[in-house]
């Protein structure tokens, strides 16, 4: 059975520019996960309710929102998904490196809004470059793809972490983190660059332009009800996911006294099960299908945030969030496959956009809304917020069909 699941590996070629891609979206999710960790020292050092602080996380998403309108159909167009992929590596690391600025507030929202841009110019980019070019093996290269922002979020806490211990100041800190990004950005541009060849698009009618034509499919995936269906339960899971970046290593702080490293390592221990487990699940689902992975994750993934308010010890906390990130990013390769499967591949990056652009304006909900019941009523609180988001994900999963096996035929419109 183990080497039926795992044959679609074996059928990828070019295993070093999928690996690559992956690190850079390590390096993606680095800068975000710097940026999240430093939050509690922020909050601290300025003065800030949490309300006050958890609006970074607002901003963070109302610029992948405002990015999302612009960037699939750009790339889609452009066709040159590397470039894009370099840049927003530089445009994330430099507005982390401006933190060493000494900001105030406002100047604050709009580097991490710079942030939220890079983080979202990224993904439509990535997907469609290795969906389109590994079709038989996407569920594999995505999950390589989604194992390399685990491995930027699981790494990224514990150095930032142990520096910010060792330093005592967040904005050297933040701006000492931005080495390796330039450094992968450098490496991609370099080594990838070349392989960066656009898509053949379908001919457009005659009498009419390219643009045009590329508007009309870009308007019909987007009225694709099994697309729409999809992007809002990955919406929903986005909320529970921003939610527990945020509040997770403010909970520890405040209901375990943690430190920095504590905080930490709270954070990354999140990581490790969901680094092998969303390179398990993706590959699998490439087998038996998208919709049975996507079910037994959202699902778990409720049970263990709802368990986790009822946490008194702060070891057992961590072994809960540890258990939890096995099925929170088990889910994150399978749902972009899905999302492949269901458009044709030149316009791979318009269905990302549509679904980061869900993704993004639902999780400016839960900063806000998480904010404001932790001040009302306590952190322990989110977690029932949290927990009921991961429902709706679960019942939504339920309503669409099932593609991924090699048997089926994907929607593609």
């Amino acid at each position: 059975m183990s080497a039926l699941n795992f044959s679609s590996a074996r059928r990828v070629d070019g295993q070093s520019s999928v690996m690559l891609v992956g690190l850079g979206h390590g390096a993606i999710h680095w800068v975000a996960a710097t940026y999240i960790l430093l939050m509690e020292f922020i909050r601290t050092d300025l003065g800030l309710t949490y309300l006050e602080t958890t609006f970074f996380g607002t901003i963070f998403y109302i610029a992948s929102f405002s990015t999302n309108l612009f960037s699939g159909p750009a790339i889609d167009l452009f066709g040159r998904r590397v470039i894009f992929q370099g840049i927003s590596l530089i445009i994330g690391a430099v507005a982390l490196a401006l933190f060493i600025m000494s900001p105030n507030y406002a100047v604050l929202c709009a580097l991490i809004a710079v942030i939220g841009m890079s983080n979202n110019l990224w993904h439509p980019a990535a997907i469609s470059f290795l969906s389109s070019r590994h079709p038989e093996s996407r569920g594999y290269v995505l999950a390589i793809h989604a194992s390399g922002a685990n491995l930027g979020d699981l790494i990224a806490p514990a150095v930032v972490g142990a520096l910010m211990m060792w330093l005592g100041v967040w904005q050297t800190t933040a701006a000492i983190a931005t080495i390796p990004v330039f450094v992968v950005a450098a490496i991609i541009f370099i080594y990838l660059l070349p392989k960066d060849t656009p898509l053949e698009k379908p001919e457009t009618p005659k009498g009419s332009s390219s643009l045009s034509g590329y508007f009309s499919g870009f308007s019909s995936a987007f009225k694709n009800r099994l697309v729409l269906g999809l992007a809002l339960m990955a919406g929903f899971r986005s909320m529970a996911q921003t939610g527990l970046l945020i509040f997770v290593p403010l909970y520890v702080a405040s209901r375990f006294g943690g430190d920095a490293l504590a905080m930490g390592a709270a954070m990354s221990v999140m990581l490790i099960g969901g680094l092998i487990a969303g390179l398990i699940a993706g590959t699998v689902s490439d087998t038996v299908g998208r919709k049975p992975i996507a079910l037994g994750g959202t699902l778990s993934t409720t049970l263990v945030i709802f368990a986790l308010a009822f946490i008194d010890n702060q070891t057992v906390f961590v072994v809960g969030v540890a258990i939890l990130g096995f099925f929170l990013y088990a889910i994150r390769p399978v749902v972009h496959s899905w999302l492949m499967d269901m458009v044709p591949p030149h316009l791979g990056g318009s269905a990302t956009s549509v679904m980061f652009g869900t993704q993004s304006i639902l999780s400016t909900l839960t900063p806000i809304i998480g904010g404001l019941i932790a001040d009302a009523y306590g952190l322990v609180y989110v977690f029932y917020f949290l927990a009921g988001l991961m429902l709706i994900s679960n019942l939504i999963t339920m309503t669409l069909p099932n593609t991924g096996k090699p048997a089926d035929s994907a929607p593609n419109a």
